[in-house]
């Protein structure tokens, strides 16, 4: 039995990048609980969707669109009220980063970083989150309430400790953690506190959770770098952001609006 605090039965959510590592954690657990699910990404595979997807009580549907083409996410809404209903919850999943195997380019000294490369991430990570909450916040606003998610990173809140990939330098293969990533993610902070403000009055919640680093069969060496600096001494489990998304996307916290809530581990603790 769902306690009825955290009931979001037969709302609407929109999830960017909804089958991604993360995205497709949070779509499971909100259709598992009877939301109907939207996601919205680049490409879609409407047979994976139905295999992930199609026990679960709510109904999930894949659209493809271009997040930072204005165009292609208002012809998404139009789909998503038409198949569902209008939207009651919009979770801003998809980014790009620039993972440890990423061309020498994307990751090498700060003075080089590209120009190209910045502008990619910053269009999805910044542009990406502005238009979907413009045309989806929007019409939640126009319609008097919603709950807008907006998944952000511990490298916006600090900087990334570029001792942690010293070890591929012995490799010959130097690395950065590069900027890009880190100032988009920073942006999403104030994006939430600025649009909380604007939409309170309108009944739209904006929050954004800033969430650490997640298992996903990382190297041995990596690891061993990393995990010294989690006082829980691990990386999160996959599904161990659900509860948060949950919480918010649900009254559970129908006061809470224009907050970041970090669930990392304890890695900004110290």
């Amino acid at each position: 039995m769902i306690d009825p605090l955290f009931d979001v039965a037969g709302r609407v959510a929109v999830v960017t990048g909804g089958l991604g590592q993360l995205g497709r954690q949070f779509t499971a657990t909100l259709a598992a609980r009877g939301a109907h699910v939207a996601i919205i990404d680049r490409h879609v595979d409407e047979a994976l969707v139905a295999q992930r997807f199609g026990g679960l009580p709510g109904r999930v549907i894949s659209l493809a669109a271009d997040l930072t083409q204005r165009a292609q996410i208002e012809a998404a809404l139009q789909l998503i009220e038409g198949q569902l209903g209008p939207p009651a919850i919009l979770i801003n999943n998809a980014a790009l980063d620039s993972p440890p195997n990423a061309p020498a380019a994307e990751n090498g000294p700060f003075e080089s970083y590209p120009e190209a490369s910045w502008d990619a991430v910053m269009e999805v990570n910044t542009k990406g989150v502005f238009l979907a909450c413009q045309v989806l916040g929007g019409r939640m606003a126009a319609l008097g309430g919603g709950s807008v998610i907006n998944i952000a990173s511990i490298y916006g809140l600090v900087s990334p400790d570029q001792r942690i990939y010293a070890y591929r330098a012995e490799g010959g293969a130097p690395f950065f953690k590069p900027i890009a990533y880190s100032a988009s993610k920073s942006a999403l902070l104030n994006m939430t506190r600025y649009l909380a403000t604007y939409w309170a009055p309108r009944g739209v919640r904006v929050n954004s959770v800033t969430f650490a680093g997640v298992f996903n069969q990382q190297d041995e060496q990596f690891l061993r770098a990393y995990l010294p600096k989690v006082p829980l001494g691990r990386m999160a489990r996959e599904e161990e952001y659900n509860g948060a998304i949950l919480f918010l996307s649900s009254d559970a916290s129908s006061y809470m609006t224009g907050s970041n809530l970090v669930i990392d581990g304890g890695w900004t603790a110290w």
